[in-house]
């Protein structure tokens, strides 16, 4: 018995403790997380490595930390939460899969769910699309008009899309537990009894400031996203409007769009806000640009996730580890020599932990994947 989480902890602060901490009272089992790694879902670097996340997180209660390959952690809500799920699935001992959520009613999180596979909501989405609008938005005005305002505010918040997110990947024999998000809202520039987002205490962070009220452990070396913007704008300006097609998200002529303001600005921020438009949200072209830095291409992110690489464990953890049903991997090396999907996919989490390297302020060196041991509680 086991329960599972798929995670970023970026940093890992006092709201993720309590979320562990809740699983383990409810079900009184030990926690295995799916963490993003080097680079999260917003689009963005994360503020510190995965391995120093992950320790955070095995003292913090968790039993096993697994890694998501970047491919997916940089992906929108539904490949994100399919693939979290997909790993965490492969752990027969796993019985349950606990989320954060705005929202704790399970029966309206289902009926939500169930709403995106209506016909009738599908239809009303493709109008609203045709029309300029962009899916979440889409698809919120769709469920509001079909099942009315209650349902419809679930996708209002983004702890509840992820929760709808897994609830349509989860396979039958895992069960849901949702946990009502405590203390502040998400992205919330307030503080609430030692709860702050995880937004506020990242910004904390670059200025320098004390987090010890907010997060149990504080980070000693951070990333910072400005650090990787000359990077960035090199690789765009080297990319054909082909090699951006490519790139994961990119549609219906996006590309030209890109590749007309990569050549027209010199920042990232006026970049992003010169494709930014109705359709097409900061968070999705953030992404996209992550892709392009990364190598990242629709093709990789449509690999269906094929190992579970271990960061860390406790003795727990390790109980967990022996039902898995997926390649284990302990060793980089090892794994790369699989081949096929897991050599790509694992080939592409290297150079994302590379290109991380350069972000933390005096640059590391490269090849931590390859050096870094597995961390044992």
């Amino acid at each position: 018995m086991a329960i599972g989480i798929i995670c970023e902890f970026n940093p890992f602060h006092n709201g993720h403790k309590y979320l562990i901490q809740k699983a383990k009272s409810l079900v009184n089992e030990p926690v295995a997380v799916v963490m993003s790694t080097s680079f999260t879902q917003r689009g963005e670097i994360a503020i510190t490595d995965k391995f120093t996340r992950a320790k955070s997180a095995l003292l913090g209660g968790a039993d096993l930390v697994i890694e998501l390959p970047v491919a997916y952690a940089v992906s929108n809500a539904e490949v994100f939460a399919k693939s979290g799920v997909k790993i965490l699935s492969s752990f027969s001992r796993l019985t349950h899969l606990a989320f954060g959520c705005e929202n704790s009613d399970i029966e309206l999180l289902k009926q939500t769910a169930d709403a995106h596979k209506n016909t009738a909501v599908q239809s009303l989405v493709a109008k609203e699309m045709q029309n300029g609008s962009y899916y979440p938005k889409a698809i919120e005005s769709a469920v509001r008009a079909i099942y009315g305002d209650k349902t419809a505010e679930i996708l209002a918040t983004p702890n509840n899309v992820l929760a709808v997110e897994y609830l349509k990947a989860l396979p039958s024999n895992i069960s849901p537990l949702p946990i009502r998000r405590e203390g502040v809202e998400h992205d919330s520039e307030n503080t609430e009894n030692g709860f702050a987002s995880a937004s506020y205490i990242r910004e904390q962070l670059k200025q320098g400031k004390n987090i010890a009220e907010f997060a149990p452990f504080e980070p000693t070396e951070l990333a910072l996203p400005d650090n990787l913007e000359t990077a960035l704008l090199y690789k765009l300006r080297s990319m054909s409007v082909h090699q951006l097609a490519d790139l994961p998200d990119v549609t219906e002529g996006l590309e030209n769009r890109i590749y007309t303001a990569v050549h027209e600005y010199n920042s990232v921020n006026e970049i992003l806000f010169a494709v930014k438009s109705k359709r097409y949200t900061l968070a999705r072209l953030r992404r996209i640009l992550i892709c392009a830095l990364l190598n990242i291409t629709k093709e990789i992110q449509n690999t269906e996730p094929c190992y579970a690489r271990v960061l860390g464990f406790t003795n727990d953890g390790a109980k967990i580890l022996k039902s898995c049903t997926l390649p284990v991997i302990t060793s980089v090396k090892k794994g790369l020599s699989l081949g096929g999907n897991t050599e790509k996919l694992l080939k592409t989490e290297i150079f994302a932990t590379d290109v991380f390297s350069l972000a933390v302020n005096p640059p590391k060196k490269c090849g931590a994947d390859f050096t870094t041991p597995i961390i044992k509680i």
